[in-house]
């Protein structure tokens, strides 16, 4: 049995690639022979810089996911420059230290927009496209608090569990089609996010004691999973979802 993996010839979309898990994730795949579509909310050279380090079959496309016309207009540059993804990985997000008692409007309805709605009209998309090849990928990038919540988090913690409960739903759609749909769970991961919270050595000390491995995680650990699940050796996992939390989950 052969447990390499080998996704040469597919194209994938990872939204929110500049940094991060999407960044990691975009250039694990380009070196695995993956044809990368990089995604940013506007030109950055966080942005040139992930398309430069993954060679010459990455794009990069900007849009901001927290308005539904620039989202549409998204879609209508990939379809009309033929980057069609075989693998959709739904990164992309927007996150706040939000209360029950301390969002606004404005805040609430531009986290679920760009966490949840822009989600919806990617797959409304691109899931007939791999319908029609009998093989596609959809991973989410969800988050710990989509299972386990947070008050400091409530509103971010509640996009994610919405995006759970789609993913679900898009499994079961998909799946006769040969497509799975899985969300991976991270759980306290040490990006240019998280940067300012853990430079706090006393918070970030609490905050290990509460996870079972004693330690955070790291971008690449989270793009290892997203690169097995778009494999063929994960063909047959679909509405999973996987904690990367080093036990946070337990």
């Amino acid at each position: 049995m052969d447990f390499s993996i080998d996704l040469k010839g597919k194209t994938a979309l990872v939204t929110g690639s500049s940094r991060g898990i999407g960044r990691a994730t975009g250039l694990l795949l380009a070196s695995l022979g993956v044809r990368v579509i990089f995604h940013g909310t506007k030109e950055s050279p966080q942005l040139l810089s992930a398309v430069e380090q993954a060679g010459n079959k990455a794009e990069k496309i900007t849009a901001d996911f927290g308005n539904m016309e620039e989202v549409k207009g998204f879609i209508r540059e990939l379809e009309e420059r033929n980057l069609v993804p075989d693998i959709l990985i739904l990164n992309a997000s927007v996150q706040s230290y939000t209360g029950l008692e301390n969002f606004s409007e404005e805040e609430f309805s531009r986290m679920y927009r760009t966490n949840v709605e822009s989600s919806f009209l990617l797959i409304q998309a691109f899931a007939p496209y791999m319908r029609k090849k009998n093989w596609g990928r959809i991973i989410f990038v969800g988050s710990i608090n989509g299972a386990k919540p947070a008050s400091r988090l409530a509103l971010y913690g509640s996009t994610k569990a919405a995006l759970m409960n789609v993913a679900k739903t898009a499994a079961m759609e998909n799946a006769p089609f040969q497509i799975t749909v899985n969300t991976i769970l991270p759980g306290v991961i040490t990006t240019d996010r998280n940067a300012a919270v853990l430079s706090d050595a006393a918070f970030a000390e609490n905050l290990k004691e509460k996870i079972p491995m004693r330690r955070f995680g790291n971008a690449e650990e989270c793009a290892f999973l997203i690169s097995f699940l778009a494999s063929e050796n994960a063909s047959y996992i679909t509405g999973a979802e996987i904690p990367i939390a080093g036990g946070l989950q337990l």
